[in-house]
C-alpha cells in the first residue's frame, strides 16, 4: 500500500533520513516513534506530497485513498458541526454535493431543455453515492461525533462557536468518516478525554485499512499498534509488536551491541599491543604485517547510540500540615446547571488524588476552587497550614512573557539560581543547548506547557494541583515526570486523560458524577477493578 525506498532528506545542516526504507501493508497498524525533531511529521508530509525527498522515492499504490489528521486545523465556520464533518469526508462528500446540485437543476424550469442529460447524470451520481454508502453518511457522522463526546444538541450548532480543542475533534471526525485506505494520525488523542480515547481505540481496532500513528500516549499505542517504526539518526528501524515490546527489544539490542563493541575493543587492544611491542623486530615482521592487514579489514562495531536523557530531579518541598485542602458543603452552579451540591472533600498530606468524571462533571472547576482561582457559591474551600500551592491550569501557557527566552523565563522566577543549574533543569524538559534560548513567542503549545511545568517544579511547592499536565508532553518527558513525582514528598490533586500517568501516580480516586461524588481509597488500577470501567461513561 505504501513503500518508502532509500529515502534521503536534509533540512539545512540536519540529516533527517539517509537511505531509509519502510513498507506498510493493508491491515498494518504502525506507530512512529523517535525524539523530537527526528522526522515523524515529515514522514506524513512526504506521503501527502507536501515535501519532496532529496533522494529515494515514496510509492503509494494506485487508487489508495489517504486520510491525514494533523494538529493544524483550518478555518471552520458557517456550517453546523455535523455539516462540517460531512463536508470533509472525501469523495462521498463531493458526490453528495453534486447530487444535491443535480436535484436543484432537475427542479429548475430554466434547465428543462437539458432534462435528459440531467436525468442520466443523476442516475450515475446516485449509483456512486449509493456505492459509497452515502445515504447513511449523516447517521455515521453523528455516531462518530457522539463517540468523540459531542452532545447530540451540539452537533447541530455552528462549528465556528467551538473552541480550538473541539474543532480538532471535528477535524478528526471528518478523517474517520472518510473511511480511507491509509490513515495517517498525528497526535489524535491530544484534545480528547478518556471516554473519547477509549472509543477511538475501538474504532481504530476495527479499521481494516492501514494505520500509521504518531502518539505520545503510551497506553493508546500499546492497545493499537502491531509494529513500531523508530526514527533515529536518519534510519527507520521496524520492531514487530507494541510499544512496550519495542522498548524491551531496543534495550536488548543496545545491550547486545554494547557487548559486541566491548569484545571487539578488547580484541583490538590486544592486537594493537602486539603490533606496538613487536613492530621494530625483524623476526616478527611477517606476524606484525599480517595483524595490521587483519585490523584494516575488520568492520568496526559502533557503540549503541544513546539519547542524552537528563533526569528530572525535584528538590524535596517543605513539609505541610496534615490537612492540605478541605472543601465543606460546597455548592457550585452555572445558571441552572448545578455542578456540586453539598460537596465535602479532604486532601491529606502525601495523598495523590486523580479526579475523574465525564465532560461537564466539574473536574477543572474543582481544581480551580482548590487553587483559589474560583470560589464556591456556598460552603468553604480552604488550604491547610504551611501549604505552598502550585497550580497548572489548562491555559497556564498564556501567562508566559512572549518576549523572554525559555532560560530568561526561569531566571526571572529564580534570580538567585545559577544559570548552569537552570540550564540543567531545562534539559530534563527537552530544552538543551540552544533550545533554552528560544523566545517564548515561537514555542509550540507543548513547548510552552513544558516551560510552565519547569518553572513550577524547579523549586517545587508542597501541593501540586495539575489540570492535564501531560497533554503536550512527549513520551520521554512524561516518563521523567512520572519518575520525579514517584519521589516527590508533597501532595497532588490532578486531572489527566493519560492512563499510564494515572496508573503510575495516583493513590486515591475521586469520581464526580450526577449522583454525587464517589471516593475510591486506592490507585487508578484499583478504581478500574472496583468500577469495571476506565472512566465514567465508558462501558
Amino acid at each position: 500500500m505504501l513503500r518508502i525506498d532509500n529515502l534521503s532528506l536534509r533540512h539545512g545542516s540536519q540529516i533527517l533520513f539517509l537511505d531509509a526504507s519502510l513498507s506498510v501493508f493493508r491491515g498494518d497498524k504502525v506507530g512512529l516513534v523517535g525524539p523530537n525533531g527526528a522526522g515523524k511529521s515529515t514522514i506524513f508530509r512526504l506521503v501527502m506530497g507536501e515535501d519532496e525527498p532529496d533522494a529515494g522515492q515514496v510509492i503509494i499504490d494506485k487508487r489508495v485513498v489517504i486520510g491525514h489528521f494533523s494538529q493544524e486545523v483550518g478555518e471552520m465556520s458557517g456550517r453546523t458541526v455535523v455539516e462540517e464533518t460531512m463536508a470533509g469526508a472525501g469523495e462521498v462528500s463531493t458526490v453528495r454535493h453534486e447530487l444535491h446540485a443535480l436535484e436543484l437543476a432537475l427542479a429548475d424550469p430554466a434547465q428543462a431543455d437539458q432534462l435528459d442529460a440531467l436525468i442520466e447524470r443523476y442516475g450515475e451520481v446516485q449509483a456512486r453515492f449509493d456505492d459509497l454508502d452515502g445515504y447513511a453518511l449523516e447517521a455515521r457522522a453523528r455516531e462518530i461525533l457522539a463517540g468523540l463526546s459531542f452532545r447530540q444538541d451540539a452537533v447541530d450548532e455552528d462549528v465556528g462557536r467551538l473552541s480550538g480543542g473541539w474543532k480538532m475533534r471535528v477535524a478528526l471526525a471528518r478523517i474517520l468518516l472518510m473511511r480511507p485506505d491509509l490513515l495517517l494520525l498525528d497526535e489524535p488523542t491530544n484534545h480528547l478525554d478518556i471516554e473519547s480515547i477509549v472509543w477511538l481505540e475501538r474504532f481504530l481496532r476495527d479499521f481494516d485499512g492501514a494505520l500509521v500513528l504518531v502518539s505520545h500516549d503510551r497506553e493508546f499505542m500499546n492497545r493499537l499498534v502491531t509494529k513500531i517504526v523508530e526514527i533515529d539518526g536518519g534510519e527507520l528501524t521496524a520492531y514487530t509488536g507494541d510499544y512496550d515490546f519495542y522498548e524491551r527489544q531496543r534495550a536488548l539490542a543496545d545491550q547486545h551491541q554494547e557487548a559486541q563493541h566491548a569484545r571487539q575493543q578488547a580484541m583490538l587492544a590486544k592486537e594493537e599491543a602486539f603490533i606496538a611491542r613487536f613492530k621494530a623486530r625483524a623476526s616478527h615482521a611477517s606476524q606484525v604485517q599480517s595483524r595490521v592487514k587483519k585490523l584494516d579489514k575488520i568492520e568496526k562495531v559502533e557503540p549503541p547510540r544513546r539519547r542524552k536523557i537528563i533526569p528530572m530531579e525535584l528538590r524535596q518541598p517543605p513539609r505541610s500540615g496534615e490537612d492540605v485542602a478541605k472543601l465543606v458543603g460546597v455548592r457550585k452552579a452555572y445558571g441552572s446547571l448545578v455542578i456540586y451540591e453539598g460537596l465535602d472533600f479532604l486532601v491529606r498530606r502525601r495523598e495523590r488524588w486523580c479526579v475523574m468524571g465525564v465532560n461537564g462533571a466539574g473536574k477543572s472547576t474543582l481544581l480551580k476552587m482548590i487553587a483559589g482561582a474560583t470560589t464556591p457559591d456556598e460552603g468553604t474551600a480552604e488550604l491547610g497550614a504551611s501549604v505552598k500551592l502550585g497550580y497548572f491550569a489548562q491555559h497556564a501557557m498564556e501567562i508566559l512573557d512572549p518576549n523572554r527566552t525559555v532560560l530568561e523565563t526561569l531566571e526571572a522566577a529564580f534570580p538567585m539560581a545559577s544559570g548552569s543549574a537552570l540550564r540543567t533543569f531545562l534539559g530534563a524538559f527537552g530544552f538543551s543547548g540552544d533550545d533554552a534560548e528560544k523566545p517564548c513567542y515561537i514555542l509550540s503549545g507543548g513547548e510552552k506547557a513544558r516551560v510552565v511545568l519547569a518553572q513550577m517544579l524547579y523549586d517545587p511547592p508542597n501541593f501540586l494541583v495539575l489540570d492535564e499536565p501531560t497533554n503536550h508532553l512527549d513520551l520521554d518527558t512524561k516518563a521523567r515526570l512520572v519518575e520525579a513525582l514517584a519521589d516527590f514528598d508533597g501532595t497532588l490533586v490532578f486531572v489527566s486523560h493519560d492512563r499510564h500517568f494515572l496508573k503510575a501516580v495516583s493513590s486515591h480516586v475521586l469520581e464526580l458524577g450526577p449522583d454525587g461524588p464517589h471516593i475510591y481509597p486506592g490507585t487508578y488500577p484499583e478504581y478500574m477493578a472496583a468500577t469495571g470501567h476506565e472512566a465514567p461513561g465508558v462501558s
